[in-house]
């Protein structure tokens, strides 16, 4: 079923939940954050941003483009990079 898909994999959060969040008002990606917690996890909403926008567009009827984005963290603390941008100790 389209309501069991699920769009954030880090934090499990189903096509429904997002369905029922935008129902009830929310219509920021940073709402539907905070409501259930789509882009929260580990990968920090690289996986599932977009398909999160999308659907924010389908639902209110708005051009993707339209869609006012998710707020970005930084690092909750700083990180060495070598040249190739991996971690150094």
């Amino acid at each position: 079923m389209k309501g069991d898909l699920i769009i954030c994999r880090c934090e499990e959060v189903k096509r429904e939940e997002i369905l029922q969040v935008i129902q009830q008002g929310a219509i920021t990606a940073d709402e539907i954050k905070r409501l259930t917690r789509a882009g929260m996890g580990l990968c920090q909403g690289k996986t599932c941003r977009r398909l999160v926008n999308q659907i924010i567009a389908e639902e209110t009827h708005q051009a993707i483009s339209e869609v006012k984005p998710s707020n970005y963290r930084p690092p909750v603390r700083p990180m060495k990079l070598d040249f190739e941008g991996k971690e150094m100790d």
